[in-house]
């Protein structure tokens, strides 16, 4: 699933491709993606510009004239710029026609990507119940400490958990632990305040390296953009065999019923 980096990188990506664009027209081929009929999707959005572009945890917002057209990409959501008459791909299930002649296409093999539309003023500390961004001065170590007293779970399950902080995903999940020389399935109340201050630091640190190498690309996974993912070469442990801090070999756990990869050398918690 994109996490943080690759939604922010296909976000940045768009922003330079197609600000200002106007719609034209919008086409839906599975309904179940938006949040209102195909009717007043399109009469929304046609004649509506590309203005302004955010990120919130792992949605995409674009903001326009007078709404906001918010983009899950789930599992394997990807967004396309085409030409028009370009072939179409069979996963493609929403393009927006574009007034200078290509089309932005959304494409998703496994169809679980959604879109809503918004008004311009929506809540965005509140929105979807999501956590602080990583980035806010919220996301400080008082609070996470604060949280880590209050539940009875691994680290990793309140790394995960997007209502704590938004847009942490399995892959940064690991690395932030591994950073941090902890377990993933480490009791959250063992957590110091010192632990809290590191974990801070380190998601931030890993967050920021992979917005700037352009996020992680695994699996089928990639912004469809012309931009690669570079992060996976500079992951320590996860989906590695052996750690590239000390060669041991890499174990897996379950945590929240995803595969957790760390090392038994230098995660010693």
């Amino acid at each position: 699933m994109p996490e943080l980096p690759e939604v922010e990188t296909v976000l940045r990506t768009l922003e330079t491709q197609i600000k200002g664009a106007e719609i034209t027209d919008v086409r839906v081929f599975l309904p179940k993606m938006i949040d209102r009929s195909e009717a007043a999707f399109r009469k929304a959005l046609t004649g509506r510009h590309f203005l302004n572009f955010e990120r919130r945890g792992k949605y995409l917002l674009f903001g326009m004239e007078d709404v906001i057209l918010v983009s899950h990409l789930r599992m394997e959501g990807k967004y396309w710029l085409k030409q028009k008459g370009d072939p179409m791909d069979r996963h493609t299930h929403v393009v927006f026609s574009l007034s200078d002649g290509r089309e932005l296409r959304y494409n998703d093999t496994r169809k679980f990507g959604t879109m809503e539309l918004c008004e311009l003023d929506i809540d965005r500390a509140s929105f979807h119940d999501l956590g602080p961004e990583p980035f806010d001065d919220s996301f400080s170590a008082d609070y996470l400490y604060r949280i880590m007293k209050e539940r009875n779970t691994p680290v990793k399950t309140i790394l995960l958990d997007q209502t704590v902080v938004a847009g942490i995903g399995n892959i940064y999940a690991d690395e932030i632990c591994f950073a941090c020389g902890i377990r993933p399935r480490m009791n959250c109340r063992r957590v110091t305040k010192p632990l809290c201050e590191s974990i801070v630091r380190e998601t931030r640190r890993i967050l920021e390296a992979a917005i700037q190498a352009g996020g992680t690309t695994i699996r089928s996974y990639t912004s469809s953009l012309g931009v690669t993912g570079l992060f996976q070469l500079s992951c320590m442990v996860h989906a590695q065999k052996n750690c590239q801090e000390c060669g041991s070999t890499i174990k897996i756990v379950r945590v929240g019923g995803r595969s957790s990869y760390y090392c038994p050398h230098c995660q010693k918690s």
